[in-house]
């Protein structure tokens, strides 16, 4: 089976070479220097090695002001532009005019047009299920295209067997925010578990919003940790991917690039790609709306 994993970070773009500024300057993110020999900079934005590719990916696609994450992930996971549509960035959560472009153009929808597994592996915990239930929660563009596509929303359950991840990698939001009676696990366990998942699959989403809320400095007391949690996870997930899977990291903006402000930046989103048809992938895409596509024509 042809497997294709997607790593969504919100809020990571390519910032400046300062350490001051840029956390994975700071910290040394081993994804970076361990399998690139280089963090990716403005000075230095594209850098391949051993058929892995980083290189930016235009986020704000002609439109003034600051790339914001309801236009930005509607771009991502349906393959339009939907900055222009609306004629401003939008966010965090989808406008109501782009709400039908979601429900027919989300990436889940095509790939089961096209009778192919696919999975979003993110678990949500009761007080989600309970928001929706009675009207008061706002949904991503992640859950939003899940719940018009009859795709499973996965819970508590589904993290306690191992069919499932926390959005912030290891459940420790779980345990500490939430009072969850789970384990915390280590990154690498998570990015087994991830593979696993994509074993069985087509497609397999993994959406991570905490780098979002880092950047614009809420828990920055916990940046260094959960940095690393990330970096763990990933490293393990490149160093690991079975040669005929393909994985992409990409984001909808800039933000965690940039500590030195709180607000989203104009730098270019990160798009990592990896595996069977990586340099395929890093030519197709050079906007955020170009990624659903390129993935798309694997299949």
């Amino acid at each position: 089976m042809q497997s294709t994993i997607l790593i969504f970070l919100d809020g990571v773009g390519i910032g400046k070479a300062d350490a001051n500024s840029n956390p994975f300057f700071k910290y040394n993110f081993q994804t970076f220097t361990k399998l690139f020999d280089a963090i990716p900079h403005l000075g230095n934005k594209t850098i391949s090695k051993n058929n892995r590719f980083i290189f930016p990916t235009d986020a704000i696609m002609g439109m003034p002001n600051l790339p914001q994450s309801g236009t930005g992930q509607t771009s991502i996971f349906c393959g339009v532009n939907a900055s222009k549509i609306l004629g401003k960035h939008f966010g965090p959560y989808p406008h109501s005019k782009l709400l039908p472009i979601i429900r027919e153009e989300n990436i889940f929808k095509n790939f089961l047009e096209m009778k192919k597994k696919v999975v979003f592996v993110n678990a949500y915990p009761k007080i989600f299920f309970d928001y929706i239930k009675d009207g008061s929660k706002r949904m991503s563009v992640t859950s939003l295209s899940c719940r018009y596509s009859n795709v499973k929303l996965l819970t508590k359950s589904n993290l306690i067997r191992g069919n499932a991840l926390s959005a912030e990698i290891d459940n420790s939001r779980w345990v500490q925010n939430l009072k969850y009676n789970i384990k915390v696990v280590k990154p690498e366990t998570a990015a087994k578990r991830l593979l696993k998942i994509a074993s069985k699959n087509h497609f397999t989403l993994f959406e991570h919003f905490q780098t979002d809320l880092l950047g614009h400095g809420r828990e920055s007391e916990t940046l260094e940790e959960r940095l690393k949690v990330l970096d763990r996870f990933l490293l393990y997930l490149f160093e690991n991917l079975p040669k005929d899977y393909n994985l992409i990291v990409c984001s909808d903006h800039g933000n965690l690039e940039d500590i030195s402000i709180k607000s989203h930046t104009t730098n270019p989103a990160l798009t990592i790609t990896a595996g069977k048809d990586a340099e395929q992938l890093s030519k197709k895409i050079s906007n955020i709306s170009q990624i659903r596509n390129a993935i798309l024509e694997l299949y």
